[in-house]
């Protein structure tokens, strides 16, 4: 299971949203081929990412869960949080870093695509000067909510800005205004902050709020029609664009 070389190969496989359908073929394969699974989650879990592979994961695979110190204990803008979370990518990137100098290869697990706001891109920046990487592309969460409204989210000449929701509200008002087709990201306790800033630009009666796209238990409805004050972390708000030509 895996070919043993001087060095192993990491690859940084997308594993997709959460439909475990969703799956590439090639992640499927280098899954099959890798002897070693590493993938990133909470104490006391297995990781949503780790969770969508689990059908193609048998008991000859090594796992190396990587385990966060913190998720939401800390604001995420503190010190303490920087200084905790820059120092498990590093002993993350060591453990890594172990399996590959023994010569398995790694596949490391990311949730939607490894290179779009992903976790495994902390480890390859660490590891991409030591190591040979491949990153494997995989189906991400905008596309996975894209699919579930009643209308495109872009087409012709439309402009796509992608925003994560944690900016403050001046830089997430700016980031906005003028967009054509809009994606914000990262909503959970952000989302009474967003609906404000759609509300005053004049664009909530365009948004959408989507919820676990692709999940069995997701959600999809105009933003207008959210009662709660706050989301889960797998929630984005999408404005599609209207599609006309410039």
């Amino acid at each position: 299971m895996g070919k043993i070389h001087q060095h192993g190969h990491l690859y940084g496989i997308g594993v997709g949203p959460g439909d475990p359908e969703l799956l590439t073929l090639k992640a499927v394969r280098l899954l099959g081929e890798c002897p070693v699974v590493a993938y990133f989650c909470k104490r006391g879990g297995l990781g949503r990412a780790r969770n969508n592979c689990a059908m193609h994961l048998t008991n000859e695979h090594i796992e190396l869960p990587l385990v966060y110190p913190v998720t939401t204990e800390l604001n995420h803008k503190s010190e303490e949080y920087r200084l905790s979370i820059e120092a498990f990518f590093d002993s993350a990137a060591e453990a890594v870093a172990s399996e590959l100098e023994a010569g398995r290869d790694v596949a490391m697990l990311n949730e939607g695509d490894a290179f779009f706001y992903g976790s495994f891109m902390h480890v390859f920046l660490r590891l991409k000067s030591r190591f040979e990487i491949t990153v494997v592309p995989g189906v991400n969460s905008i596309m996975a909510c894209g699919a579930l409204l009643p209308q495109p989210l872009v087409m012709r000449d439309d402009v796509l800005t992608v925003i994560p929701g944690t900016l403050d509200d001046d830089a997430l008002e700016a980031s906005m205004s003028g967009s054509k087709a809009t994606v914000i990201m990262k909503v959970g306790s952000n989302l009474e902050r967003i609906r404000g800033v759609a509300q005053r630009l004049g664009m909530a009666d365009r948004a959408w709020y989507v919820e676990k796209a692709s999940l069995p238990d997701q959600k999809v409805m105009p933003l207008s029609d959210v009662s709660l004050a706050s989301a889960p972390y797998f929630s984005m708000v999408l404005i599609p664009g209207s599609g006309e030509r410039v």
